[in-house]
């Protein structure tokens, strides 16, 4: 029998008003937001760290600071951060890594968007420096990818975002739905 994916700290990256309403959500936003809102309940009964990654975009952009598409679309409780970036790896320049270690957190669940961008850089990179990764496939998205040079066919978002996990190699632990994720304090040994 297989083991149930356990994580001890969820990181919701990008999950912001413009990503996930109007005319710049991401397709499929509504099984995502469903996702997102099964694990930030899970990992919230379960006590241990939420922290939400806010894209900070340029002047102009969606996510331009301080403006409603720049607001997170889950309101964080007292207790669970934001991690605001201003490149893809929420870990760049940002203080994730700290918050992570003070709560002695060893395996992250991920969810968030763009899976080809934000999502996958972040995962990246919490696997680089040693964190576990676990990846539901329901819990991200991103958008169609327009066709490219020399008559490169457009891809598909779920193309996309199923290439994104495949791109994260052996060390993530990819699971069919965020119902699939368990969340535990760890348990020093």
């Amino acid at each position: 029998m297989d083991e149930v994916p356990t994580a001890d700290a969820l990181v919701v990256v990008d999950v912001q008003n413009a990503f996930v309403s109007g005319a710049e959500a991401v397709l499929g936003y509504a099984r995502l937001l469903a996702a997102v809102a099964a694990m930030l309940e899970n990992a919230r009964a379960s006590g241990v760290p939420v922290i939400f990654i806010q894209n900070d975009g340029p002047s102009g952009a969606v996510d331009e600071p301080h403006t409603s598409g720049w607001e997170l679309h889950f309101t964080p409780r007292p207790g669970e951060h934001i991690v605001r970036k201003e490149l893809d790896d929420g870990f760049d320049g940002t203080g994730l890594d700290d918050l992570l270690a003070a709560s002695g957190v060893e395996t992250v669940a991920i969810c968030g968007m763009l899976s080809e961008m934000c999502l996958a850089a972040t995962a990246r990179t919490a696997m680089a420096i040693g964190y576990g990764v676990i990846l539901p496939h329901d819990g991200h998205a991103t958008y169609d990818v327009p066709p490219g040079p020399g008559g490169s066919p457009g891809v598909p978002a779920h193309l996309a975002a199923r290439a994104a996990e495949w791109s994260l190699g052996d060390e993530v632990t990819i699971v069919a739905s965020a119902s699939d994720v368990r969340f535990a304090r760890h348990q020093a040994g």
